[in-house]
C-alpha cells in the first residue's frame, strides 16, 4: 500500500511565502513524476507544478516565477516552496502521482488528502 501525506499548510499572509512538503509512504522503489493540484472553492482543481523523476519542473503560468517544485527521491518527498503568495493562491493543495512503485508492484494516480492554504490581504 502506499499513500501520498501533504503537510505545511496554514494561513499566511499576502507577499510572504509558504512551504508545502509531500511525502510517499510505504516501502517505495520508485515513484515517477509528481504533482501539485490545488483548487479553491468554486473553482475546478487545477495543476500547478510537476515535476519528472529526472527533475525536470513545469508551472503554471499563474505561479511561475513565484513557486518552485523540488523533490528528494532518497526520502520520497517534494516540496512546493510558494514565494509572493496572493490572495488567488488561497485553495487546498493535493499532490499526485500517476504512478508509484511499491516493490515489484505498481499504484496508480495516487492522491494526497490535501493541505489547506489561506492567504490574508
Amino acid at each position: 500500500q502506499v499513500q501520498l501525506v501533504e503537510s505545511g499548510g496554514g494561513l499566511v499572509q499576502a507577499g510572504r511565502s509558504l512551504r508545502l512538503s509531500c511525502e510517499a509512504s510505504g516501502s517505495i522503489s520508485n515513484f515517477d513524476a509528481m504533482d501539485w493540484y490545488r483548487q479553491a472553492p468554486g473553482k475546478q482543481r487545477e495543476l500547478v507544478a510537476v515535476i519528472t523523476s529526472d527533475g525536470t519542473a513545469n508551472y503554471a503560468d499563474s505561479v511561475k516565477g513565484r513557486f518552485t517544485i523540488s523533490r528528494d527521491n532518497a526520502k520520497n518527498t517534494v516540496v512546493l516552496q510558494m514565494g509572493s503568495l496572493k490572495s488567488e493562491d488561497a485553495a487546498v493543495y493535493y499532490c499526485q502521482s500517476n504512478k508509484i512503485g511499491v516493490g515489484s508492484r505498481w499504484y496508480y494516480n495516487i492522491w494526497g488528502q490535501g493541505t489547506q492554504v489561506t492567504v490574508s490581504s
